[in-house]
Formats: C-alpha cells, sequence, structure tokens
C-alpha cells in the first residue's frame, strides 16, 4: 500500500474534504544543495476534455476555416500574425503575447489516434508514450520518469494538489500530497492511536506524520466561499496557483496542473468562454504570484489529449478529434509566435477527412522545453522520459 492510498484511507480517522483530498491536479517537483533543476521553473498544465484549439487559435486565413465554423468563426478574435486569431476568451493575455511570453503551437497529438476516449487519450498524454508501448504496462508518468533521473532532489520531491489523479507524476520518485479544501480533524487520542499504531512500520508512519505535519502547517482547513469573477468560480484555481507559485518561488523547480470542462459538444461558444476565462485567470496569477524575476525563469506548457472535429456539429459544438493546440507562456519562452506546421483544412488535408492533420508530437515539444531548460541530454529524454520518440530539430521555444 503506498502512501497516496493510505492517505485516502485517512477519512475512516477523522479526515473528509469538500472534493476528494487525494486525487491529485498539481504536482511541484524541487531540490536543494546542488539544485539538479537549475533555476528554472517549468509548469505543465493538462486540459481535460480535448481543447479545440481551432476555436482557441483560430486559423482564419486559412479559406476554408469560415465554412467549417460558420457559428463559431469570431470576428472579436485578435490578430496575432495575420493568419491566426486569438479567441476574445484570451484577450488578457495579448499583452503577454506583444512581450514575446505568450506563444502558441497548433497541429500537434499525441501518438493516439482513431478512438477519441477521453481517457485513454489524456493516459497517453500523461504516461508519454507512443502506441507501441501498451499502457497497462506503463507504470509511471513522464514527469516522474523525468524525475528519476535527477540525482539530489529532496524528499518533498513532488506535491500532489486537488481533485483529479495525475498519472503525470505517477512513478518511482517520492511524492507527497496536498489538498485544497480538506479538513483533518485528529482529537489528541487520534493523534496518540496514529503514533502507536503506525509506529513500528516506516511506511504507514511517514505517512501518518506527513498527514499531521501538513494539517499543523495550516495546509489543511476549511474551504471559503467560492469566488466567482465574471460568472466564472475562481476560487479552486486560485488555490493550486498561489500554492504552487509560493513552492517555485522557492526551491521548487517543476509543477503540474490539471483543469477540466473542456469537451465542448454542444452550446460551444458559451462553454469554451468559460473555460478560457479560468485558463488566462491562472496564467495572470501564476505571473503574478511568481514575481518578475522568477516568471523571467519560467515556461508553461498547456496541453490537451487531442483536439476537436474541423467542421462544428448541429448542436453548434465539436465532437473528438485529432490534432489540437498547446499554449506556451512565461517570461523564459520566445514568444510572439504561432509554432508548427499548418496542414490546411481541405477535406482532403483532414486527418480521416473529419480532423485538423497533426503534424508534430506534443512530447517533442515538452522534450525540447527540458532539454533547454534543465541541459537533460537528448538521449535520456528519447529513451527514458518519452521512450520511442524522435524529438526532431531544436525548434527555438526558449531565449
Amino acid at each position: 500500500m503506498d502512501r497516496r492510498a493510505f492517505l485516502r484511507g485517512v477519512g475512516v480517522l477523522g479526515c473528509s474534504a469538500a472534493a476528494h483530498p487525494f486525487l491529485s491536479t498539481v504536482t511541484l517537483a524541487g531540490s536543494d544543495g546542488g539544485r539538479p533543476l537549475g533555476d528554472h521553473r517549468l509548469v505543465v498544465m493538462i486540459l481535460r476534455g480535448a481543447m479545440d484549439g481551432l476555436d482557441v487559435v483560430q486559423p482564419q486565413g486559412d479559406p476554408d476555416y469560415a465554412a467549417l465554423r460558420p457559428s463559431l468563426l469570431n470576428t472579436q478574435a485578435a490578430d496575432l500574425d495575420g493568419f491566426y486569431r486569438l479567441h476574445p476568451g484570451l484577450s488578457g493575455l495579448m499583452p503577454l503575447w506583444a512581450g514575446g511570453q505568450l506563444g502558441f503551437v497548433h497541429a500537434t497529438s499525441t501518438p493516439y489516434r482513431d478512438k477519441r476516449s477521453h481517457f485513454v487519450g489524456q493516459d497517453m498524454l500523461e504516461a508519454g508514450t507512443g502506441m507501441d508501448v501498451p499502457l497497462s504496462q506503463v507504470k509511471d508518468g513522464w514527469l516522474n520518469r523525468l524525475l528519476q533521473t535527477q540525482a539530489g532532489l529532496t524528499s518533498e520531491t513532488a506535491y500532489s494538489i486537488g481533485r483529479d489523479e495525475m498519472p503525470l507524476l505517477e512513478g518511482g520518485a517520492e511524492v507527497r500530497n496536498w489538498s485544497p479544501e480538506t479538513i483533518l480533524l485528529l482529537s489528541p487520542q487520534a493523534r496518540l492511536l496514529f503514533e502507536r499504531v503506525y509506529h513500528d512500520d516506516p511506511l504507514f508512519q511517514a505517512a501518518a506524520q506527513e498527514a499531521m505535519e501538513l494539517a499543523d502547517a495550516g495546509e489543511i482547513g476549511m474551504a471559503p466561499t467560492p469566488k466567482i469573477r465574471g460568472g466564472v468560480k475562481i476560487d479552486d484555481i486560485e488555490k493550486l496557483v498561489d500554492y504552487a507559485a509560493g513552492k517555485l518561488r522557492q526551491d521548487t523547480r517543476i509543477a503540474a496542473f490539471s483543469m477540466t470542462g473542456w469537451d465542448t459538444h454542444r452550446g460551444q461558444a458559451a462553454g469554451l468562454a468559460k473555460s478560457l476565462a479560468r485558463l488566462q485567470h491562472a496564467v495572470l496569477r501564476l505571473q503574478s504570484g511568481l514575481g518578475a524575476d522568477v516568471w523571467g525563469k519560467t515556461v508553461l506548457l498547456a496541453m490537451t489529449e487531442f483536439g476537436r472535429t474541423a467542421r462544428e456539429n448541429g448542436s453548434a459544438g465539436t465532437d473528438h478529434g485529432t490534432g489540437g493546440a498547446m499554449l506556451l507562456a512565461g517570461g523564459a519562452l520566445r514568444g510572439g509566435k504561432v509554432y508548427g506546421n499548418w496542414p490546411g483544412l481541405r477535406e482532403a488535408d483532414l486527418y480521416q477527412r473529419r480532423d485538423l492533420l497533426p503534424t508534430t508530437d506534443v512530447r517533442a515539444w515538452a522534450a525540447h522545453t527540458l532539454r533547454r531548460l534543465y541541459g537533460i541530454d537528448r538521449a535520456v529524454l528519447e529513451g527514458a522520459v518519452f521512450p520511442g520518440l524522435d524529438m526532431g530539430a531544436d525548434p527555438g521555444l526558449l531565449l
């Protein structure tokens, strides 16, 4: 029984949560001493539900786009480079674009094809493997495998925070768990019971002590009243971002978030706008929380399991597709650019005549970021972190 499983079971002794406490949306990894990960920060944000990259970064310069998206074509989208336009829901990020601290990758995807299952797509995204390896045989995520290649990490190598599981961090590297909106109610008698029952078991004793330390530090407590801005709930993402930013200002070097709400089968205009508002708030909150110095050493990669159909459906939405888009941000980014090779939207150019054709692998963008941020050897990235990946030429993402 691992520490995460044990802490899930703490509920029988008085731990309750507004949302399940040990299902994760944030992971943190750090180092001290020699700092093997250096001084740069990486933030990985998993956008669960398949974000429609064609709506977020609209290729309005493509002559076939308007016919495919008659109700989703947005004349208020901000011009990025004469070909692509940015959804109004991210208009607050345009100063970052102008400052070279925001970018995108279009027509990108994991190697996952054809079945278009959220669960399998997300598992492959976080496993960092290809179609040649059955997911049932993958026991760790690519971020955990990265940690396994680094010596000298602290005992607080990684945290899990929030509601959703993060296979991205599962694996052999040590993980500590923390959750917002958790109430840990332990009487002195219960504390004594913990100590006596698990005193002679190193694994359980350490996990119990960890839970009590978090409670004493005020990291497990009551959930405040939900915070709403512009009709969109933001307090949950603020908790995650603020906690991560605080750690990133110290010894933490890597954080990973998870945001849901990107499955837009119907009424996409309204649904996507709300999700983008939350994403925009998270990016700006992170920038503010890190401060200019740390933000200047940071790269954020926001990625999703797959894109959506090129043509909108009869419910003013889109269905599960293939090629999608990534959002990039940070002061260490060479932004102000939409990266990737555009395949076109003619029917003959679409994947299976329905989806945007992927021209790059999501894993390659993550691998090049890791290489440039932390100086990790290419052979390690292609062999251990993303097994089977051919990274290709360096796209020059970072300054």
